[in-house]
């Protein structure tokens, strides 16, 4: 089993709880971060989840996300540094690559996935450049795209209902924040 960091709304540690308690249909509040990598045509690299994701299983959803893990760090830049590393760690187990991350902002959301689960968390968002080869973990991912942004928002649009709950939230909150990607 796997603990994840259980904060409150102000991102501060609570303490540490087993994922699939956190995931539960109530959920409990707990650090997550996104990825956004983009290359140099300003085309964002998507993935569709794999089919065996407890929760929202073939949605499509921004480059990589997942959970930061407990360390024993008592420095609040340490704490910065690890969440930094294990996502630039599980973004090289997802798709073959890594690269240098910023942090853009932090949000907390909820949103539930049928009777199975949710997900009620505080959400770091990265972002980072790419322009190679891409080697995506069939475990993980059943299928990813570089998109267009214009195009991306015109089918997130159509198509709501393809696309995970947080992925739509963040490319929002993206695309007011980089005016250059409305145009």
């Amino acid at each position: 089993m796997t603990d994840l960091i259980v904060v409150n709304k102000d991102d501060r540690v609570l303490s540490y709880k087993d994922k699939d308690e956190c995931h539960a249909v109530n959920g409990i509040l707990h650090r997550a971060y996104s990825i956004y990598i983009f290359n140099s045509k300003q085309e964002l690299l998507i993935q569709q989840r794999s089919k065996d994701k407890n929760l929202w299983p073939l949605f499509w959803s921004n480059t990589c996300c997942s959970h930061p893990h407990p360390v024993c760090h008592s420095d609040p830049a340490a704490k910065e540094k690890s969440l930094f590393k294990q996502a630039q760690q599980r973004l090289s187990e997802e798709f073959g690559f890594t690269t240098k991350l910023k942090f853009l902002y932090k949000f907390n959301y909820k949103a539930q996935y049928k009777k199975i689960g949710s997900e009620t968390e505080l959400c770091y968002v990265l972002l980072g450049k790419y322009n190679g080869v891409v080697k995506p973990n069939n475990k993980e991912i059943a299928d990813f795209k570089w998109l267009n942004i214009d195009w991306l928002k015109k089918n997130i649009k159509q198509n709501p209902n393809k696309y995970t709950p947080w992925f739509k939230l963040e490319i929002k909150e993206l695309i007011k924040r980089f005016s250059n990607f409305s145009r």
